[in-house]
């Protein structure tokens, strides 16, 4: 999953000869990116429109204890952008994706 708002940093070259103040900047680049990556902050993921209303693309009834995803389906095409997954309740339930 792609995490918001964190980029891959440049690095610098290397050195002709061993520099120890270039391999602790290096490192300490290197550890603030995967402090980063491993941090559970908000999370770039696509979100889908109904025609009225913005619904989320993966969300589950638990309290009806459901485990299929709620997700629009063919009635709903024409309001779907490319990319987006639905149900095709014609074709038993099979997801689809819009091309």
């Amino acid at each position: 999953m792609s995490q918001v708002n964190v980029t891959a940093p440049r690095l610098q070259n290397a050195t002709q000869e061993y520099d120890a103040s270039a391999m602790d900047q290096f490192f300490g680049i290197l550890r603030r990116y995967f402090t980063q990556l491993d941090n559970r902050g908000p999370i770039a993921a696509a979100s889908q429109f109904n025609g009225s209303a913005i619904i989320a693309g993966l969300s589950f009834a638990p309290n009806q204890g459901s485990t299929t995803p709620s997700l629009p389906t063919q009635a709903d095409l024409a309001n779907l952008r490319v990319g987006d997954i639905y149900y095709d309740t014609t074709a038993g339930n099979v997801l689809k994706v819009k091309v």
